[in-house]
């Protein structure tokens, strides 16, 4: 049953094939290894960057900052396509580790658009302000890296549960910003909890979109056949 529901939410985001994908407690993640280094990344940045930063800010990382977070993106679509290419072969744990660098950098991008539309007052500072936040982000990365490489085998059947949800969390920020651009929500919230209705919405959005995609797999794949 829970299995069903792993592949469920993955099954219209992901090819889902088991040599590339990880299991726990005999379950396989509803994702492969780079979407699941994505996902979780994302969430895990997320959650590093608003513990760093309690001001919110609200405007982009500096240009060379960007520039760092993009080689990440960069080493994940090199990857990808030299290996679709047949140039080389790669392994699941390169995909978990620059599908990790690309979800660090999505955070920190999409990280100061959701301040600057959610909170009443959000902060006028820059993310990844510094060598310092630069240095205690990219030590995140890597202690993501060796957390989930090393220690997810010993989570079980709450490794494919978490990556599930970091699913949820990706794509319920990503319509959080979306949601919060409506003049209802735009910039209304002091408190978390203040914001609790467009985050409701962004979940079902999601939610929709998740399952819109698994429909729209099935009718391109009935097709075909």
């Amino acid at each position: 049953m829970l299995q069903a529901v792993l592949d469920a939410v993955g099954y219209g985001l992901c090819h889902q094939l088991p040599e590339r994908s990880f299991f726990g407690g005999g379950l396989q993640a509803p994702v492969c290894a780079r979407d699941a280094g994505i996902y979780i990344g994302f969430a895990i940045a997320l959650a590093v960057l608003s513990l760093m930063r309690r001001d919110r800010p609200s405007l982009p990382p500096s240009m060379p900052v960007n520039i760092v977070l993009a080689l990440g993106v960069l080493a994940m679509a090199v990857d990808g396509v030299t290996s679709y290419a047949g140039m080389r072969v790669t392994n699941n744990e390169l995909r978990l580790l620059t599908g990790l660098m690309t979800g660090f950098a999505l955070a920190a991008w999409i990280a100061p658009v959701l301040s600057s539309e959610l909170w009443r007052r959000p902060g006028p500072g820059r993310v990844l302000e510094g060598a310092r936040d630069v240095g205690a982000y990219l030590a995140a990365l890597v202690l993501s890296y060796l957390l989930v490489w090393y220690g997810a085998p010993y989570l079980g059947v709450i490794y494919p549960v978490l990556t599930a949800a970091t699913i949820i969390v990706t794509f319920a920020t990503v319509n959080l910003v979306i949601v919060c651009l409506l003049p209802s929500f735009e910039r209304r919230a002091t408190r978390l909890r203040d914001a609790w209705v467009p985050i409701l919405i962004a979940v079902v959005l999601s939610a929709l979109q998740i399952a819109g995609s698994a429909w729209l797999k099935a009718w391109a794949l009935g097709s075909l056949t």
